[in-house]
Parts: structure tokens; C-alpha cells; sequence
């Protein structure tokens, strides 16, 4: 079992899946009823539900970018946790939080969901 004490980046991140209905339907709806906030927060970087990819494109850019923060062991598979800066349209790259889940029944890891979050200091607060 994958243990979050050690460093571990996602297995075959190089072919992580991002759905359009996870994007356009929820991460980037200001209608979602849990989507609806980190909608707000998304599109305050550029991100747009009819381009879509830019978002998938900068998850999947963050997958590849930071080793997983936690890695656990769950029903359907293993979920990663990944925190770092996301590319933006508009450059300002937040620090966001994504997580993906690889399935038992396929190597590529698929987003789940996706949030801004604030950095921690060296003090990790």
C-alpha cells in the first residue's frame, strides 16, 4: 500500500484523464451546488466553461508537476493528492489542490475534483 510518509509522484500522470462534464458541469459552474465556489475561484483566473481544456490541460500540467502531498489507499483504487501552483489563462497560477484517483481496473489516473487552497509556510500553517 502507498504510504504518504514517502515522497510519491502519480503513476502514469503522462496519461491522467480529465472529463469536460467534470469541468464544464462542476469545477467551472457557477451553478453547481458544490461546484458553484470553486467555479467563482477558477473563473477568477481566466478559466472559462466553453474552453474547457485550458483547464483539463493545466490539471493535467499539475499532475506532472508536484509529487502527491498524500496517497491512499481507498475502495475503487488509490487517490493522490497533489498541491501546487495550477498554470492559469491569466498567469497568476493559484495554489490549488487536485485530487485523482488511479482505479484498480486502469492505470491512468483520473481527476476527482480540484480547489485553490493557501500556501502553507515553513511552519506548514
Amino acid at each position: 500500500m502507498p504510504s504518504a510518509a514517502r515522497a510519491m509522484w502519480i503513476p502514469n500522470a503522462d496519461r491522467a484523464t480529465v472529463e469536460r462534464a467534470k469541468v464544464e458541469d462542476y469545477l467551472l459552474s457557477t451553478e453547481h451546488p458544490s461546484g458553484r465556489h470553486k467555479a467563482a475561484a477558477f473563473l477568477r483566473f481566466g478559466f472559462r466553461p466553453e474552453r474547457w481544456e485550458e483547464f483539463a490541460e493545466a490539471a493535467r500540467i499539475h499532475a506532472n508537476s508536484y509529487e502527491a502531498a498524500s496517497v491512499k489507499e481507498i475502495p475503487n483504487g488509490v487517490q493522490y493528492v497533489v498541491e501546487g501552483a495550477l498554470p492559469s489563462p491569466d498567469g497568476r497560477n493559484p495554489y490549488v489542490r487536485t485530487v485523482w484517483v488511479v482505479g484498480k481496473d486502469n492505470s491512468a489516473p483520473r481527476l476527482v475534483t480540484a480547489y485553490p487552497r493557501r500556501r502553507r509556510n515553513a511552519q506548514g500553517t
